[in-house]
């Protein structure tokens, strides 16, 4: 790969596993090993294993940190107790999405951000230009590894990677923190795929270590090429593809992760307020292909009749369901389940409807 690019813990291990390597978000990162179709249905029925080192990782602390923090995230912070977390989002003023995070609550007014590697060195700039006095944001992606556990075995996995060490898997949306000898481990129950899993945080020079313990475990290494299948067939939005400055959480479908009521508000909660009193906006639908088809792409144009009503935003063919799958910002007299479209695949209009999220169901 280009000098250039940022690189994983698990670099060296990628390309001995086979990986086939590509640039995202400017790091060297692998896209698949052993075939798409083999990792996702890995997760789906056994266990696989993403390297996650690209993310972000971000404290912030101090006595006004939960105060603050809350004022900046969409959700609400005083919900949480220690060691617990929650899905969020970052707005810009005019309600857009600069990113969607976790934040979970290590303890007191000590908070732990898991950023999208994309937005990372944005998401920090954000923070510290806002940060008063009694709150201090600390950057420590450089000297964090991380990789991400997931699917029906994880929890049996996580007895083999864990053992020695005396940490316990934190319930769903939790985290822990330990000493090992390999250094710091935190470990927090989420993920991005709707099997169980969890993320494994640990010190960059003891990531291969761990890698290789959890593939030891049975863990079958995944690449971003199943991360997409797996959390499209979930309706999980991608940030940069179905997040952007432009749209709001609101017109995402992420409504449930916003906070309108909460003291004090949050940056761009106005503007949310407004459009969701005022109505008939744009809706992220989620669009399923009728019977078999070529695979949907982003940017694929979606009609309702000859009238072009959107384009995909993300699109792939489904390996559970077997046919193609997409989510498409279109008007809200268009968006509702059942509504009849069709997605022109390279000149060809292919039949479509409106479907509930998520599209798998469990």
């Amino acid at each position: 790969m280009a000098g250039s690019m940022k690189e994983s813990p698990l670099q060296s291990e990628h390309e001995r596993l086979g990986g086939r390597m590509v640039d995202f978000a400017g790091w060297s990162m692998p896209v698949q090993y052993a075939g798409i179709l083999k990792e996702h249905e890995a997760v789906r029925t056994g266990v696989g294993v993403f390297d996650i080192s690209h993310m972000g990782e971000v404290f912030v602390r101090g006595e006004r940190a939960g105060e603050w923090l809350n004022g900046i995230l969409t959700n609400d912070l005083g919900k949480l107790g220690d060691g617990e977390g929650q899905y969020s989002l970052m707005l810009n003023e005019a309600g857009g999405v600069i990113d969607d995070l976790i934040v979970y609550r290590l303890g007191g007014e000590e908070y732990f951000l898991v950023v999208n590697a994309a937005r990372a060195e944005e998401d920090v700039a954000w923070l510290e230009e806002r940060a008063g006095e009694g709150v201090e944001v600390a950057d420590r992606s450089e000297a964090y590894g991380a990789m991400a556990i997931q699917g029906p075995g994880a929890s049996a996995l996580f007895g083999v990677m864990a053992e020695g060490t005396g940490i316990e898997l934190p319930e769903r949306n939790g985290i822990v923190r330990a000493e090992t000898g390999d250094g710091e481990v935190i470990v927090c129950r989420t993920g991005y795929t709707g099997e169980d899993g969890f993320e494994w945080f640990c010190a960059e020079s003891a990531t291969a270590d761990w890698f290789e313990r959890a593939l030891a475990g049975g863990a079958e290494p995944c690449g971003l090429g199943a991360r997409d299948t797996l959390r499209l067939e979930m309706g999980y939005p991608l940030n940069g593809s179905d997040l952007m400055r432009d749209r709001t959480p609101v017109q995402a479908g992420l409504g449930f992760f916003v906070d309108l009521g909460k003291e004090g508000g949050f940056v761009g909660s106005d503007v949310l307020a407004a459009e969701r009193e005022a109505g008939g906006f744009d809706r992220l639908a989620a669009i399923q292909f009728d019977g078999k088809g070529p695979p949907p792409r982003p940017h694929y144009e979606v009609f309702s009749g000859e009238e072009r009503i959107g384009e995909l935003t993300s699109g792939t063919m489904s390996p559970s369901l077997g046919v193609g799958i997409g989510m498409a910002y279109l008007p809200a007299a268009h968006a509702k389940v059942g509504t009849e479209v069709a997605v022109d695949v390279r000149g060809r209009r292919c039949p479509a409807k409106v479907v509930k999220k998520p599209f798998l169901k469990r």
